[in-house]
């Protein structure tokens, strides 16, 4: 694991010298950051009102209970048997317990949803400063060094699968035919001498 470790530390000080050598990339890079924060918070907003619609839907179905055991309660003491009107009642307040909790669960998803519903609108206006000052760091960036921005930041914005066992890189034959060729190169000059 130690070589693990020293070699994940190795990538990231490269990363944190790239990056901060080319700001507008850092600037890139923590736009994406909070665009992935973004779609999480979405997906939490969403989560949580699929947790209260739920909660709504026992609500309602605890109230028509409720309404139903206050009807055989009253039916019940209407017929005199008031062991069964008592037991009616203490299902009744159950069930309204029951009621009452939900209703105190929906009411804390809701205060959850407008929590994250502000987080969301604070995550978007961050996301579109820094989506600003990215495209400004761009601009002086291409002012300044046009030729090494164009090279050394070419591949930030590409994306690449590395496999070892993907033999069709073209990149790798490229560099293989060039290293091949340079050894034949100085194998011929060797031979020449």
């Amino acid at each position: 694991m130690g070589l693990f470790d020293d070699f994940s530390r190795f990538l990231e000080t490269k990363l944190e010298e790239f990056l901060r050598s080319n700001p507008h990339l850092e600037l890139q890079a923590i736009e994406e950051q909070l665009k992935e924060q973004e779609e999480d918070t979405l997906r939490l907003i969403l989560e949580i009102q699929k947790q209260e619609k739920t909660l709504q839907a026992e609500i309602l179905s605890a109230a028509q209970e409720i309404q139903r055991w206050n009807d055989r309660a009253k039916k019940a003491k209407a017929a005199q048997r008031l062991d069964l009107a008592q037991a009616a009642q203490e299902r009744q307040a159950a069930l309204l317990r029951q009621g009452n909790q939900r209703w105190g669960q929906m009411q804390g998803c809701k205060e959850r949803i407008e929590r994250a519903k502000e987080l969301y609108r604070q995550i978007q206006s961050r996301r579109k400063e820094v989506r600003s000052k990215a495209a400004e760091a761009a601009a002086a960036a291409q002012t300044t060094t046009k030729t090494e921005q164009n090279w050394d930041t070419k591949g930030w914005n590409q994306s690449y699968n590395y496999n070892s066992f993907n033999a069709a890189d073209p990149l790798e034959d490229k560099f293989q035919h060039w290293e091949a060729q340079e050894e034949l190169d100085r194998m011929k000059r060797n031979m020449g001498r």
